[in-house]
């Protein structure tokens, strides 16, 4: 019946809930998603030390940008701080690996636990608050990460910044592009995997349900403040373990890269993607780190000869980020993940799609 399943065309029928409920919704699809994993396996041979940068960029903030698609997405709350938890991870593994001796290796989820207990006092507000109050709460924490970062010397080195050690893995050091995206690739498939497996359990469900009615979740005996602190709590974890893996591949850590402009840049890689889908949260990322590499192709291949606009390539790149985030709230407000669905339903239903 699987196989009939795999190969139907005409829309998919499911005759259990355990079938409802699994990580891929047919077997072409878990196929699919094994084949790319293989093959991202050999894509240190065969890319360039630039390419992989991108990739391992995308790999850690992609982990990150799931994790605030938890709470915005999927729990239908809002945060404009998770930079700070971003840089909050880098912090706290790097000062784990320099001062306790601990192998980076156990570093990266302990750093995600630290930042996922701060995470969940942040949390506490959304308990009691919702919509703008919220945002700016949230925004608060932002600032307090960031003033912090700035005052505690022992923790981050201060406007020095930290050092970060190589991840190691028994006596092998993970120093270079090729090594690392391995580190990355591991990372990203056991978060997304987790983070899907999350979605499927009682607890996602009653993240969903919080999101699409809270009175209505509250009826049904839903606990309103655990699942919003909780939301919290997974999503900095996630965001702890992405800006881990950041630090420890640039081997430095400042708390200049944490901005709030970096918060805003999550929010533009979840909307872009699609609010409240794992999948959305991987293409969001893939569309914000390489929009500005097509935008710089673009203004070299067009103003070469022209030294304002080459001038002009930061703020450009900036700018196409935001008019990114505006059009796709105005004409894709579901995301790059509902385009693809729209795409594979024209397809399945092809010639006779309507």
């Amino acid at each position: 019946m699987a196989s009939a399943h795999s190969r139907m065309r005409c829309g998919e029928f499911r005759t259990s809930y355990q079938s409802d409920m699994t990580i891929f919704p047919t077997p072409l699809a878990r196929r699919v998603a094994i084949v790319a994993v293989i093959g991202l396996l050999f894509a240190p041979l065969l890319l360039n030390a630039y390419q992989l940068n991108l990739l391992i960029q995308i790999g850690y903030y992609g982990i990150a940008a799931l994790g605030l698609n938890i709470v915005v997405g999927f729990t239908g709350q809002i945060s404009l701080g998770h930079a700070a938890f971003f840089g909050l991870g880098a912090f706290a593994s790097a000062w784990l690996s320099n001062n306790t001796g601990i192998p980076v290796f156990f570093c990266i989820p302990l750093a995600g636990l630290a930042t996922m207990a701060v995470g969940l006092l942040v949390g506490i507000p959304a308990g009691r608050i919702k919509g703008l109050y919220l945002a700016i709460a949230t925004l608060a924490s932002q600032y307090i990460l960031e003033d912090f970062f700035a005052r505690a010397d022992w923790f981050t080195g201060g406007s020095a910044g930290a050092m970060a050690s190589p991840f190691t893995l028994f006596g092998y050091m993970f120093n270079s592009d090729r090594s690392y995206f391995y580190v990355v690739l591991t990372y990203v498939v056991v978060m997304y995997l987790a983070g899907t497996n999350l979605l499927r359990s009682r607890d996602g469900r009653a993240f969903v349900a919080v999101r699409d009615h809270y009175l209505s979740a509250e009826i049904m005996g839903i606990n309103l403040n655990k699942y919003r602190i909780l939301s919290f709590g997974i999503s900095s974890f996630y965001a702890g373990i992405g800006g881990a893996l950041f630090g420890h591949y640039l081997g430095f850590v400042s708390a200049e890269g944490f901005t709030l402009l970096l918060s805003i840049q999550f929010l533009g890689m979840v909307i872009i993607g699609g609010l409240g889908s794992v999948m959305g949260s991987l293409l969001g990322t893939i569309f914000m780190v390489l929009l500005p590499e097509v935008m710089e192709f673009g203004v070299h291949l067009v103003g070469s000869n022209n030294s304002a606009l080459t001038q002009a390539l930061a703020y450009i790149k900036e700018m196409a980020i935001g008019l990114a985030i505006i059009l796709f709230l105005i004409f894709e407000p579901d995301g790059l993940s509902h385009r693809w669905k729209m795409i594979k339903n024209y397809w399945k239903l092809y010639p006779f799609s309507y």
